[in-house]
């Protein structure tokens, strides 16, 4: 039974679009991530509400927040934090970097090297970091939400791929409509500004562990042994396909299983459908393969690869 998380979706859809226009996809698919436990890579040029989207989303959630803008000389401590020696007590105690938060925004991942890259690696695979040999234990609800802008590759260094897998969903984040646009404007003209969120009167989750308890609900599904297979299917055939040059791990079929599960319950479904499974499928599988230079030369993209892949895979009945 969904006892929490029709109610918790609803208030954080509700609440969002009170500062977001037009997102509403977006705004499913980053709900989607936080519910299954993952972390999402936002990718749109400046200016479409990426960074504001995540602020208020913590701000709803009640959750610690930090970011962290990711420049050529970030330093992997800058992130994770250091031991400073106190002249006082004669010891080192640990300074705690922004990692140490429940919502990360990690704006720009792709400006820094990949050293520093990797220092947040450990921490979104195990929700631990290890600062001179020493564990530590980060938010249970810890997640991060990375931004890069996809026009502007000058001084950037792409992600390795070890590391774009960690990212659950890779969230394509596009113009608005006009009449959209139009609405923005129109709130801006009538005093909204984004600059100072505590005058939206945003109203946080009446209860703290709504978020822990929807996602113990979305664990407790189960799915379809013919939507199981339906899933596999559509990862194995990434790797035969003519123009992808290596396709999707296991771990991609894992992360199509558990989007799917929290996608039918921020639906209000007590199971997932494949309808479920096609409608996620893109955001788990883009980041997750790579295509053949020729194939690219000639304008394929990993988007319409996975388009053609969903209309060869027979759908369970």
């Amino acid at each position: 039974m969904l006892n929490y998380t029709p109610h918790t979706v609803a208030h954080i859809l509700n609440e969002l679009r009170k500062t977001i226009v037009g997102q509403d996809e977006v705004i499913e698919q980053i709900i989607v991530a936080v519910l299954a436990e993952g972390h999402a890579l936002l990718e749109g040029v400046p200016g479409t509400a990426k960074t504001l989207t995540v602020k208020t989303l913590a701000q709803i959630l009640g959750a610690g927040f930090s970011r962290i803008q990711f420049t050529p000389d970030l330093m992997p401590s800058d992130i994770t934090g250091t031991n400073v020696f106190n002249m006082q007590s004669s010891e080192f105690s640990l300074r705690q970097g922004p990692i140490f938060t429940d919502i990360l925004l990690a704006d720009e991942i792709n400006r820094t090297p990949p050293k520093t890259q990797a220092a947040l690696l450990e921490a979104m695979e195990e929700r631990q970091t290890t600062i001179d040999g020493e564990r530590h234990q980060l938010s249970p609800i810890f997640t991060v939400l990375a931004t890069e802008n996809p026009i502007e590759y000058e001084g950037t260094y792409p992600l390795p791929e070890a590391q774009l897998d960690r990212f659950l969903l890779k969230i394509i984040i596009d113009y608005p409509a006009a009449e959209e646009e139009a609405e923005i404007v129109a709130r801006w003209d009538a005093g909204f500004n984004s600059h100072h969120l505590e005058r939206l009167d945003i109203q946080p989750l009446p209860d703290a562990s709504a978020i822990q308890q929807c996602r113990a609900e979305v664990r407790a599904m189960r799915m379809e042994p013919g939507v199981q297979k339906y899933i596999v299917e559509i990862v194995r055939k990434t790797r035969n396909h003519p123009t992808i040059l290596y396709g999707a791990s296991p771990r991609a079929s894992i992360a199509l299983l558990l989007c799917s599960k929290a996608l039918a319950a921020i639906r209000g479904r007590e199971f997932p459908t494949p309808d479920d499974v096609r409608d996620i499928a893109m955001p788990v599988l883009r980041h997750r393969l790579a295509l053949r230079a020729e194939a690219e030369l000639e304008g394929a993209t990993s988007d319409a690869v996975i388009s053609d892949i969903l209309k060869t895979v027979e759908v369970p009945r």
